[in-house]
């Protein structure tokens, strides 16, 4: 008796891990992606823009496909909670990892103060873009960018919850923002400003996580 033939939905599938297995941990063109899979150039290229906008994939600055935010997540993670718990113990403050979704950013990692009086938000939280100083460093405000390269941080004095600052710094990787690390404090133990108190410290955090990252690749 002969195999029955495989349905559409599992021919994506296999299409899909196909596309996966050949992109593996590094940059694959669409035309690479056609000769490693087997199948033609209009649909790997059209399968792999289709895994992009849901995640699986991303695009790197000269058109090739990466592993996108969903596989990405888990090494990011990784990578950033020990350099959060130092920053978190250094400043004494709550040091905080934000992604963009959407129109939206998400605490993905939350080292918290221990200080009983603190600012804190659970992973998982989702903010309206641009609130927050990370909020406008993920939204890619003009200006936020500009503090970005005058002064390496953007700070924020009680401008979404009165009586709370941050202080944000993007983590880089192949010349794209990939999450935005924030340091958040009540402004009562802040001496100048966030970002003067402690913009030093959050710059040096975003760099080791952004360093660990490109050794990843």
């Amino acid at each position: 008796m002969s195999s029955p033939e495989p349905s559409g939905s599992n021919r994506t599938l296999e299409r899909t891990a196909a596309i996966l297995d050949a992109v593996g941990h590094s940059a694959v063109s669409a035309s690479e992606l056609s000769r490693r899979t087997g199948l033609s150039l209009s649909t790997a290229h059209r399968l792999a823009l289709q895994m992009a906008e849901y995640g699986f994939l991303r695009r790197t600055d000269d058109g090739a496909f990466r592993l996108g935010h969903r596989f990405v997540r888990s090494a990011l993670e990784n990578a950033a909670l020990p350099v959060l718990e130092r920053l978190r113990d250094t400043t004494g403050e709550t040091a905080q990892l934000w992604v963009r979704r959407s129109d939206e950013r998400i605490c993905l990692l939350s080292s918290d103060s221990r200080h009983e009086l603190r600012a804190t938000l659970p992973p998982g939280s989702r903010l309206p873009l641009p609130a927050g100083s990370s909020g406008r460093l993920l939204a890619a405000e003009s200006e936020a960018l500009q503090d970005v390269q005058t002064k390496g941080w953007v700070e924020s004095v009680g401008a979404r919850t009165p009586g709370l600052g941050s202080v944000s710094v993007p983590v880089p990787l192949d010349g794209q923002t990939l999450a935005v690390v924030c340091l958040a404090m009540p402004l009562a133990r802040v001496s100048v400003s966030p970002g003067e108190d402690f913009g030093g410290a959050v710059i040096q955090a975003a760099r080791q996580i952004s360093d660990t990252m490109a050794q990843r690749k």
